[in-house]
């Protein structure tokens, strides 16, 4: 491997950017869901189209 030292640390660095952007999108979109249901399961006014 330490022929190919500067394709191992660009991987990573890749793996490490992916893993990152999809866990805070995971993280985010669960909040989402919650505050949607909540407002969904909410009494009060309802929008009517």
């Amino acid at each position: 491997m330490p022929e190919h030292w500067f394709w191992w640390s660009l991987t990573m660095a890749c793996v490490a950017w992916y893993s990152t952007v999809t866990v805070y999108v995971a993280i985010r979109g669960v909040s989402d869901i919650l505050g949607m249901l909540a407002r969904l399961s909410a009494p009060g006014e309802k929008d009517h189209l």
